[in-house]
């Protein structure tokens, strides 16, 4: 029944006022949806971006990466990445260590158990991610990782707008 008041209630919005809110609930459902798997292994959705991103960064060789570089990456505030840095490190999945290359900064990285953990989530991971996409077929996959990725390059230019803009002011 909600569906039909909330159908009725879309109909006076815009196809891209529809679309809009379709994506939002997609990833919200999505999010809802993996983090009963995440719970398995005592970690939240949050945090297991934290240590993939980790991983990441030690299997290319770094010994971590900082707070603002995870920031960077997870596309959410550096307060909010040292939040979640905080927990993993209570937890003791992370640690914080001084910079070699810059003495002023601290890097992130991933304790033994840390990396334990993470290979541990990754066993049944992608199983996990095809039971999400489940729905589409192989065809519609490859669409909507095209249209999310041209979305995406729309979103990048849009955001980093502001940042040219003031550099070319300086020149």
């Amino acid at each position: 029944m909600t569906r039909h008041v909330s159908e009725r209630e879309n109909q006076s919005d815009s196809h891209t006022v529809q679309l809009f809110r379709q994506l939002l609930r997609t990833f919200g459902m999505v999010e809802r949806t993996m983090q009963p798997y995440f719970a398995q292994f005592g970690i939240t959705g949050s945090q297991w971006g934290v240590l993939r991103n980790l991983l990441r960064a030690h299997t290319g060789g770094l010994s971590g990466l900082r707070i603002s570089d995870l920031s960077e990456k997870l596309l959410i505030q550096p307060p909010s990445v040292t939040g979640v840095v905080d927990r993993l490190e209570r937890a003791g999945l992370v640690e914080r260590k001084q910079d070699p290359n810059d003495l002023r900064a601290t890097l992130v990285g991933l304790t033994m158990a840390g990396r334990q953990l993470v290979k541990s989530v990754l066993v049944g991971h992608e199983r996990k991610i095809e039971s999400v996409l489940g729905g589409l077929s192989s065809t519609d996959q490859t669409q909507l990782n095209r249209l999310l990725s041209r979305l995406l390059d729309h979103l990048e230019m849009q955001s980093d707008a502001p940042k040219r803009a003031k550099l070319e002011s300086l020149t």
